[in-house]
């Protein structure tokens, strides 16, 4: 424990950090902080007296940096940790979980408003939207499978443009370009017919050459929300998005590649081409869409049900072969919720949540990026079900109480098409569980509140993994399962200017899934016995210089968070190795970012992002670490108005301004110790837009 209380001492004296939400000058009357609410948790809340651990990005931090990527503002979040092997390849970890994500984000359920993209497989491609399409996004860290289904990381809720009431419609477009080839456009339209209905509809292109050989991007995406209050009492909500991406992989290198040539994709060996000459890439054709509807049936009870799909077209020539993927997604949601309006406040959500899945998965030889000989095709089905209750009461206004229970049940049918085909499904169970959680919060003052929870995370092995790339149907992989226990402290302070966050968990996982590479480099994954993750976050945001329309110097907003990791391994053995003890890999012990506003007069501003991420295990035995960094984003602007109502914003941004060597996105237990991915160098991107 002396190292926690170290920990926590360090965090508290030098770099406290806090989850917050973006605070523009438009949205305060004075220097006092907007009083963030969450409403991930069907109602909306203060952030100040959640019970849970929550973090609220906004889209002006969203677009703070370049807006073709969500890594600098989602990496302000303690405890969330996002990289990007090459342009458009995303991996998000959220609490430790990245270590199932070569690819794609598993093990955090991710939504769209009412619709749930992460899909009944259990993975996520978050790269298919657009950052600029996102008005807010809300983090709920820590197991949450009571009302969000399966996940031991935690929730993230998007809020698209077009869902939020606004009186304003509005049209923008941004044009930009930079270093190693990067272009995109984006145009955002919000219009509001009449009081009833309002929608919105942005599209993007964007592109990249990429930084390293065999890593460009071609990116496509329209989106469109509307919201139509078509009664008094009820409303209905549609949203919709295509996209059609592109990027390739440059694949992982050995640190002798990496230091002689960061820049070269992996190289042929005497055994296998390169990924150049295999031109390995990821092409993603995906449709989702969805409709919700909510009704007041009286003053304190209202249903929504949603029902959503998606379908997916997946091309992937890899080293070892050409996998095509089809993929189909089904699913509905619906709950009821009472609300008292009595003395006593109180309220009570029941509901359930369902999907299915269909994959049709064929591999084939890769001849020089051309697919030939068929290897091996399975088609699987995936059933992912939940019921879940929650309750809520506020007692003397000080203490509120949350319990929730969600019983899940999940199961993966399966057949064999070639080489050998096979009339008969066999089936995988999950059984049924059931997952609890229990939190509180009380207010100490009326600025301060302490807060606690404990919580059942539950994962089971996703479609990916149960048939990863060695072709292998994986019967005996098994859920992640154990119990997350978590306090924290919530402050505002110096008359709300100054918002305070701080919090430690404890949550021990049995049957942790962890990636592992053949000798063809080709993945697979296995349980590895237990995993004891205790960490702490801490966070501050707040006004050093206080708003002000009359100086030079207008305004100075802080940012600022700090992630201690003591994350191990328990009861993991390989043959004769045995990794007890040792730090989970690809998660890096300290994570520490800073990012500072800086207003000036005549509408000229200064975003600095500073992060700092500490080396990182590289396998299981903790025989190879990627080097610690600091990476520092910077981003100038001056806004002009041509008209009340037509404004221009010209901008100039850098990228890792200290020019630091670093790997973003490693390869986990890489066959061969071809670990490194590597980052750009120092870069630039400039870029105008326009809004009417």
């Amino acid at each position: 424990m002396s190292v926690f209380k170290s920990a926590l001492y360090a965090l508290i004296l030098f770099s406290p950090s806090l989850y917050a939400q973006e605070v523009s000058k438009d949205t305060i009357t004075s220097y006092q902080l907007e009083t963030a609410k969450v409403s991930g948790y069907f109602t909306e809340q203060p952030l100040l007296t959640t019970p849970g651990s929550v973090s609220i990005v906004g889209q002006k931090a969203i677009l703070s940096q370049n807006g073709a990527t969500l890594l600098p503002s989602l990496n302000t979040v303690p405890g969330l940790r996002m990289e990007e092997r090459s342009p458009g390849s995303y991996r998000l970890a959220l609490r430790g979980s990245l270590i199932r994500s070569p690819f794609g984000i598993r093990n955090v359920k991710i939504y769209v408003d009412e619709f749930p993209i992460t899909d009944a497989g259990g993975n996520t491609y978050l790269n298919l939207i657009d950052p600029a399409s996102i008005s807010q996004i809300e983090v709920l860290k820590g197991p949450d499978g009571s009302i969000f289904g399966p996940n031991s990381g935690g929730v993230l809720m998007i809020k698209p443009n077009g869902f939020q009431h606004s009186p304003l419609s509005k049209t923008s477009l941004n044009l930009a370009g930079g270093s190693f080839g990067f272009a995109q456009q984006q145009l955002s339209i919000l219009q509001q017919i009449n009081q009833k209905y309002q929608f919105s509809l942005d599209q993007s292109f964007t592109r990249s050459d990429g930084y390293r050989e065999n890593s460009a991007l071609n990116k496509k995406t329209i989106q469109t929300a509307h919201l139509w209050n078509y009664h008094p009492q009820a409303s209905l909500k549609v949203f919709a998005l295509y996209s059609d991406l592109n990027y390739q992989t440059p694949g992982g290198l050995t640190l002798e590649q990496y230091q002689e040539n960061p820049r070269m994709a992996r190289p042929a060996t005497p055994a296998t081409p390169s990924a150049k000459q295999q031109k390995a890439a990821i092409d993603n054709k995906t449709f989702f869409g969805g409709i919700s509807h909510k009704i007041n049936i009286s003053n304190k009870l209202s249903n929504t049900t949603t029902i959503f799909g998606s379908s997916s077209k997946i091309e992937n020539p890899f080293i070892s072969n050409y996998e095509y993927r089809d993929e189909q997604n089904l699913g509905y949601r619906s709950y009821f919720s009472y609300e008292s309006q009595d003395q006593l406040n109180w309220q009570l959500q029941i509901g359930t949540e369902g999907q299915k899945g269909w994959y049709d998965i064929a591999n084939y030889d890769n001849k020089n990026g051309v697919s030939t000989d068929p290897q091996a095709e399975d088609k699987l089905e995936n059933w992912q079900n939940f019921y879940f209750v929650r309750g809520k009461i506020i007692l003397a206004e000080k203490l509120t109480v949350e319990g929730a229970l969600g019983l899940n049940q999940n199961q993966i049918a399966y057949r064999q098409v070639y080489p050998q085909t096979s009339q008969q499904k066999e089936r995988i169970s999950f059984g049924t569980t059931w997952m609890p959680k229990f939190a509180a919060s009380y207010l100490l003052t009326p600025k301060l509140a302490i807060r606690g929870s404990i919580s059942s995370g539950f994962s089971a092995p996703t479609i990916a993994e149960v048939r990863s790339s060695d072709n292998i149907i994986n019967t005996a992989l098994k859920p992640e399962s154990g119990y997350n226990k978590e306090i924290g402290l919530r402050w505002e302070w110096m008359n709300r200017r100054f918002i305070t966050d701080i919090s430690y968990y404890q949550y021990k996982m049995n049957n942790a899934i962890i990636r592992q590479l053949n000798a063809n480099a080709v993945e697979y994954y296995q349980n590895a016995g237990k995993v004891n993750q205790s960490g702490i976050e801490s966070s501050i945001m707040g006004y050093i210089i206080k708003p002000s329309s009359e100086k030079l110097v207008q305004a100075l907003y802080i940012n600022s968070s700090v992630t201690y990791n003591h994350y191990r391994f328990k009861d993991y053995e390989i043959g004769n190795n045995n990794y007890d003890d040792n730090k989970l890999t690809a998660v890096p012990d300290w994570i520490i970012v800073h990012a500072l506003n800086l207003d000036f007069a005549h509408q000229l501003g200064l975003h600095v992002q500073h992060n700092y991420t500490s080396k990182i295990p590289l396998n299981d035995a903790n025989t190879a670490f990627a080097d610690s960094y600091h990476l520092v984003q910077a981003k100038i602007q001056w806004g002009f108005k041509f008209s009340t109502k037509f404004m221009a914003n010209v901008y100039l941004g850098v990228d890792n301004l200290l020019n630091e060597k670093y790997s973003l996105g490693n390869d986990i237990n890489a066959f061969g110790n071809r670990y490194y991915n590597a980052a750009p160098t120092r870069n630039f991107f400039a870029g105008l837009k326009l809004s009417y």
